[in-house]
């Protein structure tokens, strides 16, 4: 309910600040209100698509992840040709990393901003109920996705610093419309183009996967039960999409993109350090039980020790009532578990509202069945 939405803004006004940017003149910043109706736009758009069909989704995903990849290239491309002309002043360590902090604790807002570009990497385990060979597949995504990104991510900064400065980078609201206007002349918008592609498409992986974590809590019973239903002619989990975006547009009202990545980071990184220390747990409690992917124990130790670093040292360089307010939103959700979900209390109205919204949304309960596990421990 936190974490997702957020994303989804967060990515939606990165688009909503590329599309409105045409439309103003160069010395002239888009007002936020602009940016942020055209990332409202986006994700009324994408809800639509997912809502109507699964197939249109992923093939929106398809389509424009092949055009971030195109404008990827590029960007790489013309940083080659940049550097074999002999831009590279400003590659040099002593100039690209003159300034930098030098406190331990004031990489953690670096690292938020830094590794928000990655984030994606867990978007997939979302989605496993989907996926064809989920054991085999889901490790092998995963392990090609996240070389290939960081190299891609790597090589594109490196083209940057060919025709910027780092104060002409920091300072641009745009990095990557600046670098086309200064190197591909009357071709420079395809540059925003295709940026404006691979956040739709960013925003559309984001919103498909979130939908069906909100339908799976639902599921599971942590949430309201409409939500866990799904479209009895189109077979997606409408009711689950519809609500993941109204929170994700609500949250574009108040917020600006840098504060959306901090909290969304600091929030992501409190339930990363759980999640592992869940795994450690169970490692040492149930040593023998089934477990389909299995990976050596430094790795989620090495994540655990990255978390308490990712959730300590921003409050310490930089304290802030946002990490204060994200902290309090989350365990105020106990407040709606011990009733609700661990005494499993049910108003009595809650059946006709669930009943009007099936009737409104046209939803009905999946047939899920829970994978029995045998007496070996395997499914």
């Amino acid at each position: 309910m936190v974490l997702k939405p957020s994303s989804v803004a967060a990515i939606a006004l990165s688009f909503g600040a590329y599309i409105a940017d045409p439309f103003f003149p160069d010395d002239c910043e888009p007002p936020t209100l602009a940016v942020k109706l055209f990332a409202a736009l986006c994700i009324l758009m994408i809800v639509f698509v997912n809502c109507a069909s699964v197939k249109w989704a992923t093939s929106v995903q398809n389509f424009f992840t092949a055009a971030k990849l195109l404008a990827l290239v590029i960007i790489i491309l013309v940083g080659f040709v940049k550097i074999c002309q002999g831009n590279t002043q400003y590659l040099k360590l002593s100039v690209s990393f003159d300034g930098s902090a030098t406190d331990l604790f004031a990489y953690g807002v670096a690292f938020y901003q830094g590794l928000w570009a990655y984030d994606g990497w867990n978007q997939l385990n979302y989605i496993t109920e989907e996926l064809i060979k989920p054991h085999t597949n889901l490790p092998r995504a995963i392990m090609i996705g996240i070389p290939l990104v960081t190299i891609l991510y790597l090589l594109v900064n490196i083209s940057y610093f060919t025709v910027m400065s780092p104060d002409e980078l920091l300072a641009s609201g745009a990095v990557a419309v600046t670098f086309a206007d200064r190197t591909l002349g009357p071709m420079a918008w395809i540059i925003p183009f295709f940026v404006c592609c691979s956040t739709f498409g960013a925003t559309n992986g984001s919103l498909f996967t979130s939908g069906r974590l909100a339908y799976v809590a639902a599921r599971e019973g942590h949430m309201v039960e409409v939500i866990s239903m799904v479209h009895v002619k189109r077979y997606t989990p409408f009711p689950a999409l519809v609500f993941t975006s109204l929170v994700a547009i609500i949250m574009l009202i108040p917020g600006d993109f840098e504060s959306l990545v901090n909290y969304f980071s600091f929030s992501a990184w409190l339930f990363y350090g759980g999640t592992v220390s869940a795994l450690l747990v169970l490692r040492y409690r149930e040593p023998d039980i089934y477990r389909p992917i299995k990976v050596p124990l430094f790795i989620p130790i090495v994540i655990l020790i990255c978390s308490v670093y990712l959730i300590i040292a921003p409050i310490i360089d930089e304290p802030a009532m946002a990490y204060l307010y994200a902290f309090l939103f989350i365990i105020a959700g106990l407040i709606f578990y011990f009733p609700f979900v661990h005494f499993r209390y049910h108003p009595k109205f809650m059946g006709k509202v669930t009943h009007f919204f099936q009737l409104l949304f046209e939803v009905a309960p999946s047939a899920y069945e829970v994978p029995e596990i045998g007496e070996d421990g395997k499914m």
